[in-house]
């Protein structure tokens, strides 16, 4: 298959469409043009990839970067089997383009990747006024069902099934298990891996790096948003802990293995209740025992397994003194550390269940071109050539 994947708000490097989904692709000998903001970001495309390069979505304007997309996918979609949008605005390029596609002759299945739950996460974005997100909440559902409607849908998460009237293929955020155990958890070095901001609980991170220091490190590792950089800067010049900023996700989980413990300070807020934490698998696959505060899909896998701690959202002194319970409680840590790594090898591995993601695809492009009457069964391409 010819595939054009396109984001303009993830970095290039993000590991659910870099090192999981285009790395399973390739694995099956499909054809990747990646579309991604490569110079916003100075990151150059994999070798393996043919990268094309757009401008980043952040902030309130967003126009330039839809523009440039939606003309990538009037020239380029008609030449791909499937399009894989991983961003929700990239859904507002689409009515024109669909028309487009259809008098070019070939509409290819159209499949967005649910990465979150967009009308949720509206009420952390710091930039958007407050009095717009309840109706910008509105046309996020709205768009939602449209989408349902006419393309393909892939979700992140089980829970994201409620906000449709469908069924859609989960593809879950698993980690990339090493088949051999890792090296057990140390005493003097804890980690964070992930994007950085209040929600996500930067504030509390650095004040429990703070009450760790200097005997426990705390290695943080990712992007921040603009109003974080500068606390983390300057926690990091005073040595309270390494700010590594963002790292490729092979040189970043190169980091995490001998861990005292892996922290997950998200707070509580709607966006978080739905979904897994991806840093807490990638924790477990690296044995490196859980710390993390109590959404919901986060407390369970560390309850389940007995991987881990969970301790009190915004309480940076719980949180600390859980990783310092882990580091004088040296039979506790392996066990955890032991338990975490058993359980994502057998129950969150995505080496189990990428062939499936690929087979999703590969079944829909089929459906698509096999000639079919007018009805119920019509085809994704059939349907939005005729909605475009």
């Amino acid at each position: 298959m010819r595939i054009l994947v396109v984001t303009v708000v993830h970095h290039p490097e993000d590991a659910r469409i870099l090192h999981r989904e285009i790395a399973a692709l390739r694995e099956h000998g499909h054809r990747i043009v990646y579309a991604a903001p490569f110079a916003a970001r100075e990151t150059p495309p994999r070798p393996y990839v043919e990268g094309v390069d757009l401008p980043r979505a952040a902030g309130r304007d967003r126009r330039a970067a839809l523009r440039a997309a939606r003309a990538l996918l009037v020239e380029r979609g008609p030449q791909a089997d499937v399009v894989l949008l991983h961003d929700p605005e990239l859904l507002l390029t689409l009515p024109g383009t669909l028309r487009r596609w259809r008098r070019a002759g070939h509409v290819p299945v159209t499949v967005w990747d649910v990465h979150e739950d967009t009308a949720a996460a509206l009420v952390m974005k710091r930039w958007l006024p407050p009095p717009l997100r309840p109706p910008l909440r509105l046309a996020v559902r709205a768009a939602e069902r449209q989408a349902e409607r006419h393309l393909r849908l892939l979700l992140a998460e089980d829970a994201y099934q409620r906000r449709f009237r469908r069924t859609h293929p989960v593809v879950g955020n698993l980690a990339t298990v090493p088949p051999e155990p890792p090296e057990p958890p140390g005493d003097d070095r804890a980690v964070y891996l992930g994007h950085l901001s209040r929600a996500r609980g930067a504030l509390e991170l650095i004040e429990t790096a703070r009450l760790l220091a200097p005997d426990i490190r705390v290695e943080v590792i990712g992007a921040a948003d603009p109003d974080m950089r500068g606390p983390l800067t300057e926690a990091d010049r005073e040595g309270v802990l390494r700010w590594h900023g963002y790292l490729p996700n092979d040189r970043a989980l190169a980091l995490l293995s001998g861990s005292l413990a892996g922290l997950s300070l998200l707070r509580d807020e709607p966006n978080y209740r739905h979904s897994r934490p991806t840093k807490a698998v990638e924790y477990m696959a690296h044995g490196v025992p859980v710390v993390t505060t109590p959404t919901p899909l986060a407390a369970e896998l560390v309850e389940r397994y007995g991987c881990g701690l969970v301790v009190p959202y915004e309480d940076p002194t719980t949180a600390a003194r859980a990783v310092r319970h882990l580091r004088f409680d040296r039979q506790m840590r392996r066990r955890a550390a032991a338990r975490g790594w058993e359980a994502a090898l057998a129950d969150l591995n995505w080496a189990d269940h990428a062939t499936e993601f690929v087979m999703c695809l590969e079944s829909w492009v089929k459906e698509a071109s096999a000639p079919k009457a007018n009805g119920p069964a019509a085809t994704v391409a059939g349907d939005a050539a005729r909605t475009g």
